[in-house]
């Protein structure tokens, strides 16, 4: 059982992500760390897209092998900015060819012009064309940071959820917004699983930029560990505390 979808059918999952290389040296750092958390046996590992869809090369590249390598598959991060339905259909055609099963549908950063003007017109250019494909998409608690407001972010949302088979959530640190979140999908008949995103920060200025990108709120007493911090090994251990903590709250749900 390969589909995303389908073991989502069964139960809970986990998964990580990771980010693809630029340089040879994190190439080899990036080999290394998928080797290990190999070890823990998750049910899929994801691959994103940098900014623009600057890496998707890469990002096939890195899908390919590691899919074909260990027995739980790869997903690949499929941006759509400024991009044709046939480098679409040609990137999509690759993966299909070479044993991938799934695929994370997302619009993407920037205003480029393209086929494709929101992720739902790439889910469904998708669904249409590879029917048997294990479609996500991207869902955000604390509402798209280009979201009107809450009813149309919901609706929108849910509109997607409709074609694809499951979502992803960006970050956060408060299980109030993905539990409300769970619960406004439900409100409007889309009960579709949302895999819910926890982030293990690397530095605080990273983590406080992509807060601000994705209209993530930062915690208080979070945002006051963060700056009493003196040293790196501090920051591992906060953000693996932080991260098992919302782990925890989120079984007990």
């Amino acid at each position: 059982m390969t589909k995303i979808a389908s073991m989502l059918d069964t139960g809970s999952t986990y998964s990580y992500e990771f980010f693809p290389p630029k340089n040879e040296t994190q190439a080899v750092t990036l080999e290394a760390a998928i080797g290990e958390l190999a070890l823990t046996q998750p049910d899929f590992i994801s691959i994103t897209n940098g900014a623009l869809g600057s890496t998707r090369a890469t990002t096939k590249d890195i899908v390919i092998s590691q899919n074909s390598r260990w027995d739980f598959p790869a997903m690949a991060h499929l941006t759509c900015v400024g991009q044709s339905s046939v480098e679409i259909s040609n990137l999509v055609d690759t993966y299909v060819s070479e044993g991938i099963e799934n695929i994370l549908a997302l619009r993407g950063d920037g205003d480029e012009r393209g086929d494709f003007a929101h992720a739902i017109d790439l889910v469904t250019f998708i669904k249409n064309r590879y029917p048997a494909l294990s479609v996500g998409v991207a869902a955000h608690p604390e509402l798209h940071p280009e979201s009107r407001n809450r009813k149309e972010d919901r609706q929108f949302l849910a509109a997607k959820l409709k074609i694809a088979d499951f979502a992803i959530t960006q970050f956060f640190f408060n299980t109030d917004y993905y539990r409300r979140l769970v619960d406004e999908l439900d409100a409007l008949g889309s009960n579709k699983p949302i895999i819910p995103g926890i982030i293990l920060f690397t530095s605080a200025g990273g983590l406080e930029r992509m807060a601000r990108i994705n209209n993530t709120s930062l915690p208080k007493v979070l945002t006051e560990q963060l700056e009493a911090l003196n040293k790196q090994s501090d920051l591992g251990k906060l953000a693996v505390e932080t991260a098992a903590q919302l782990i925890d709250d989120l079984s007990d749900w």
